[in-house]
């Protein structure tokens, strides 16, 4: 009999046929373990939240009304109010000052080109801001209905 007769040779005894009849299952229980321990960390996680109020969408049309302020800026940050060209924030901050004191107090609406940067827009929020304006509100083209 050569050497490499043995080492290919199925198990002669009836112990060693048992023992590979039978599923060792120590490998499955030490997976479904690891996935047991796995949910338990992420679970709560997932479920326990900061409890807020999310906003509702609604879509509302603008309340033309003759004491709303239109101010619009172009793509190269120009300002406009109504049709008329505001040289800086220094002359617009002026005119909303003007403006804020008025009872009741008129909205302020910032229409944007969609190439405008947002410093610009920002711009114009903050000088409302500072003269004391309450409301400012945004004028955009309506998008497609989500529902």
């Amino acid at each position: 009999m050569s050497s490499f007769e043995g080492m290919f040779a199925p198990p002669s005894s009836d112990n060693d046929e048992k023992a590979m009849s039978e599923i060792n299952t120590t490998p499955l229980v030490d997976v479904m373990l690891v996935l047991l321990i796995v949910f338990m960390i992420t679970i709560p996680v997932i479920t326990h939240t900061v409890p807020v109020e999310l906003p509702k969408v609604r879509n509302e049309a603008t309340k033309t009304a003759p004491e709303n302020i239109n101010i619009s800026v172009n793509k190269d940050g120009q300002m406009y109010w109504g049709q008329s060209l505001v040289p800086d924030t220094n002359a617009l901050l002026e005119r909303l000052k003007t403006a804020a004191v008025l009872k009741p107090q008129p909205e302020v609406h910032v229409r944007a080109d969609q190439q405008t940067r947002y410093e610009h827009v920002g711009r114009v929020i903050l000088t409302a801001q500072r003269a004391g304006i309450q409301k400012v509100g945004f004028i955009t083209e309506p998008g497609a209905s989500s529902q």
